[in-house]
């Protein structure tokens, strides 16, 4: 891969929303009158933090260089180390942090009358610090400061599942906690070991300078890929590292759950883009095999799960396994084409699985369980519940429209060029993802009116949370060309490397047809 070209900015617009969401995160811990006015100063705050990023994304992103680091910004930091503060996002790193403050305001509204007013300043206090770590993460072009904030991030979510979740939120944040901790150890290995082998200097982590370093020892190159591979599959969540997310999924609350699935996991993915292959090329392409094993693995594991599921949250939770397993299987396949497929398919799986949870979250506020068996019938009950959770759903198994079509398409179609077996596989596993939605939507919402229940449909602030996610649905259904188009650049440069590296080494896991552009 060729060394990145980096486009400083004018303005530090990132740094600037970064600081918003912390400092406004700090002012609602430390002022306590805020606290009563905690959801209002929440939902303005993070629709304020919306706004900007879309008019410095308006004004000083250019989508057609999408493989450039844009609106970036170094700062010294610990040069003893090599370590700076820098950001800057190319196109994929800039449609995840709009993916992370689009989904925000959607969770601090859907979240509205979730907690006692003695809980809401908390809650939404580490909904923005949280936030503020999500635009750090995808804006970090410095491998030690993206390792500090995966570490971070684990700070919040820990607080935010174990302190307002349900009945066993311990133990699933005990769970989540030991998971990432276990991953974040394993990538330090990679990262202690960039600082030993790396060229050394003031900015040795800095992407750019590793990137343009010589090539590591084949021995030392597949360690470092797999330190860091591993804790990011565990992010993922990838099988057979998956486990914690089902507990977590069940216990958090709802909004937790959207931001931990629907980004903060895709973290797995965008590290494996981000780091995994520019800086450990060879090792990527010899370990491919065996990862898209490992990610048609995950679509069935995933999918079957979901179908086994009784309790809602865990189906959403296992649905994610299987939809990673296809993000995966389009980065590690070589294929420009399914590269940008798995980009797309980060945001369309974050919009349509926000959309599963909170919908969820909605049921279980009504009927007091997320147990399938506790319902039948409500779709007479509550028609616009049962119809938005119908929508969400078609749209995870990528009804044609809705966002999971073209991203689920272009990893199937790019996949089948250059790996017809995983690609075959995978397609049986869309097949499975019809039934895990359509199987639950039957059991819970038709059939005869339940007697004793009397409960109200979505209210319109509900509707306006479902409103605003379907909304999106469509827009990236039929128009996802904005989003490509950014993604495109990322998708081709990195398919070029696998497919190089996978040649050098006299490797036949890629065709040739790998390198096709895929803006075609």
């Amino acid at each position: 891969m060729e060394t990145q070209t980096i486009v400083e900015a004018a303005f530090p617009w990132l740094t600037l929303l970064i600081l918003i969401a912390a400092v406004a995160s700090l002012v609602l811990c430390i002022v306590r009158p805020l606290r009563s006015h905690a959801r209002e100063f929440a939902l303005g705050v993070s629709l304020l933090i919306l706004v900007l990023y879309a008019v410095a994304l308006g004004t000083n992103f250019n989508c057609a260089a999408g493989a450039e680091t844009q609106l970036a910004e170094t700062y010294p930091w610990i040069p003893a180390l090599g370590a700076s503060i820098a950001w800057g996002v190319n196109g994929m790193g800039a449609v995840m942090v709009g993916l992370a403050v689009f989904l925000v305001p959607v969770v601090v509204l859907a979240g509205w009358d979730d907690f006692e007013p003695e809980q809401r300043g908390g809650y939404f206090g580490w909904i923005l610090f949280l936030e503020a770590i999500m635009i750090a993460l995808f804006a970090a072009r410095d491998v030690f400061l993206f390792y500090v904030l995966f570490e971070l991030m684990i700070v919040p979510m820990y607080f935010l599942i174990g302190r307002y979740g349900g009945a066993g939120r311990e133990h699933a944040a005990m769970k989540f906690l030991l998971y990432s901790i276990l991953g974040g150890l394993i990538m330090l290995v990679g990262v202690i070991g960039l600082y030993v082998m790396g060229p050394g200097g003031a900015q040795n982590y800095l992407l750019y300078v590793l990137q343009s370093a010589p090539n590591l020892s084949g021995g030392v190159e597949m360690l470092f890929f797999l330190s860091f591979f591993i804790g990011f599959a565990i992010k993922a969540p990838m099988w057979p590292v998956h486990t914690w997310l089902p507990d977590t999924a069940e216990h958090a609350p709802a909004g937790t759950s959207t931001l931990l699935v629907g980004v903060l996991d895709k973290l797995g993915t965008f590290g494996m883009i981000a780091i995994c292959v520019p800086l450990f090329p060879h090792a990527a392409a010899q370990a491919a095999p065996v990862i898209i094993v490992l990610a048609v693995v995950s679509i069935f594991w995933g999918a079957l799960m979901a179908i086994a599921s009784d309790n809602l949250m865990r189906l959403v939770a296992y649905t994610s396994v299987s939809h990673f397993g296809f993000m995966v299987m389009g980065i590690f396949s070589g294929s420009a084409l399914a590269l940008s497929g798995a980009i797309l398919y980060m945001v369309a799986h974050g919009v349509g699985t926000a959309g599963l949870f909170l919908i969820v979250g909605f049921l279980g506020r009504r009927g007091g369980s997320y147990l399938i068996s506790h319902y039948g019938g409500w779709q007479r009950v509550t028609p616009v519940l049962a119809g938005t959770f119908l929508i969400a759903g078609l749209a995870t198994i990528a009804l044609p429209g809705l966002s999971g079509f073209v991203p689920e398409y272009l990893v199937l179609m790019g996949t089948f060029k250059v790996n017809m077996v995983a690609a075959l596989f995978a397609v049986v596993g869309v097949v499975l993802a019809a039934v895990y939605i359509l199987l639950p939507y039957q059991r819970a919402f038709t059939g005869p009116k339940p007697e004793d229940v009397e409960v109200k449909d979505l209210n319109a602030r509900e509707k306006t949370v479902v409103g605003v996610l379907i909304a999106a649905m469509l827009v990236l259904g039929f128009f996802p060309t904005p989003v490509l188009g950014a993604v495109n650049p990322v998708a081709d440069d990195t398919a070029t490397v696998l497919v190089a590296e996978a040649g050098s080494a006299g490797a036949a896991t890629f065709d040739t047809a790998a390198s096709e552009g895929s803006n075609e």
